[in-house]
């Protein structure tokens, strides 16, 4: 069994799955098998309905599939945002026709909400390879001026063209190797919280999204450079990464530290030059931030950590809420959200001294697993700046100084434990963040 077929066999939403060159006409034949009988509703933007969505209609017509007209939404593109999402919902609850999204992260994240709230599936036929959103559980969409995760199941099916998402603008790749690469930090944050019994890890999950992991990030300027053959396994490793959500029912495979760095952007509304930030590009930059932890806690002196002085300064619930209400301003935007997922994650002095006694016990074997998995900080930059990502936080619009800010918000804003919680524990946090952004540090601030 391939890797693909494993994946398949422990997803719980998306049942098939093509990656392929030339495949736009084999959707009809999915389409089919997944959906016999059932007409087929193409909707995709003015990008991606000429580069595919014309395709898989005339697909649906020499199959004799019956269709509704296709949905195009016109210029400007559609964002990721809740009117959107009424608006597909009041196209779908007109028909009973099934959706056929094709496009990338929006109109899939769009397609799939709309698509649940109405009470059916829906087919995808991605056209870049642009973020791992495509096979994951669940959407972000903006819903009340904040960056929100619906729950909603993945696609049915799952369709790849390697020569459309090889042709797709250079950036749109540049952010899913982005939101690949991810995986190294995110990996080893998983690593780190399943040591100190904060969170069990789920071997076939984790397996689904490293093996072959460090394959498909293996050519950065042969994926900027648009080369089929390299855009090909990021695509696969991109879908993994979703199929490996789906079988946790968490997208804790995927996501660790790094990401918490943007979903804050997101929630700030952050833009630059008067655009939107890729979400690949943001998590890059988080990517490096999260690499640099655990950097120099490899380097820690862990195995002589002194437990009964990080327990006497663990602050009290009580305490930790009002810094949580201090570092963000008592802006209600954020309070409900970052009490609720530090709550959840806290830790009673009985409980810290387990987490940091395990820490310490298995550092002699711990140390080596995360030297391991983690890509030198170093190496991770090469290889932003090489696929074309952003590798600098002011090439999003975001200072060094916010940057440093950002560290001190990402502890409230997940439960999720990572590298940054188990640097506050341990109290390293405050001299690791004077080490990145002091005098000589990678992101000094002078």
């Amino acid at each position: 069994m391939n890797k693909i077929q494993n994946a398949l066999s422990r997803t719980t939403d998306t049942k098939a799955l093509i990656i392929a060159r030339d495949a736009l006409p084999q959707t009809a034949e999915m389409f089919a098998e997944l959906f016999p009988s059932r007409r087929a509703l193409v909707m995709a933007d003015t990008n991606t309905y000429p580069i595919a969505g014309q395709a898989v209609a005339e697909s649906f017509r020499r199959a004799g599939i019956g269709q509704d007209e296709p949905v195009v939404f016109q210029a400007p593109e559609p964002h990721a945002e809740w009117a959107y999402v009424e608006k597909l919902m009041g196209i779908l609850n007109a028909t009973d026709a099934v959706p056929v999204a094709v496009g990338s992260g929006v109109i899939n994240d769009l397609v799939k909400v709309a698509s649940h709230r109405c009470g059916r599936r829906y087919l995808c036929v991605g056209t870049a390879a642009s973020m791992d959103g495509y096979t994951a559980y669940g959407s972000s969409i903006t819903y009340k001026g904040s960056k929100q995760a619906f729950d909603c199941p993945a696609p049915l099916g799952m369709l790849i063209d390697t020569r459309v998402v090889a042709a797709a603008p250079s950036d749109m790749s540049a952010s899913g190797y982005a939101d690949l690469l991810a995986k190294v930090p995110a990996g080893a944050d998983w690593i780190l919280a399943d040591a100190i019994g904060a969170e069990p890890m789920n071997k076939p999950a984790f397996d689904m999204v490293q093996d072959g992991l460090l394959n498909a990030l293996g050519d950065p300027k042969g994926v900027n450079d648009g080369r089929e053959d390299r855009v090909a396994p990021l695509v696969e490793g991109l879908l993994l990464a979703g199929f490996a959500m789906q079988a946790h029912h968490s997208s804790r495979p995927a996501s660790g530290a790094e990401h918490q760095f943007s979903h804050l952007w997101d929630m700030e509304h952050h833009t630059f030059n008067g655009q939107g930030v890729s979400h690949g590009f943001k998590v890059g930059i988080g990517t490096l931030a999260s690499t640099a932890f655990h950097e120099f806690l490899i380097a820690a002196p862990v195995g002589a950590l002194d437990i009964d002085a990080c327990v006497a300064a663990w602050p009290s619930w009580d305490a930790t809420e009002k810094e949580i209400r201090r570092v963000f301003n008592n802006d209600e935007s954020f309070l409900g959200r970052c009490i609720g997922e530090t709550k959840a994650k806290y830790a009673t002095p009985v409980e810290l001294r387990a987490q940091l006694s395990a820490l310490r016990e298995k550092w002699p074997e711990l140390k080596p697993a995360l030297e391991k998995q983690i890509l030198p900080f170093a190496e991770i930059k090469r290889r932003l700046r090489e696929v074309g990502a952003a590798h600098e936080p002011e090439q999003i619009g975001i200072s060094r100084a916010k940057l440093r800010e950002t560290f001190t918000k990402v502890p409230y804003m997940r439960s999720r434990v990572n590298v940054i919680d188990v640097a506050v524990r341990c109290r390293f946090f405050d001299a690791w963040l004077d080490k990145l952004f002091g005098p000589g540090g990678v992101w000094e601030i002078k």
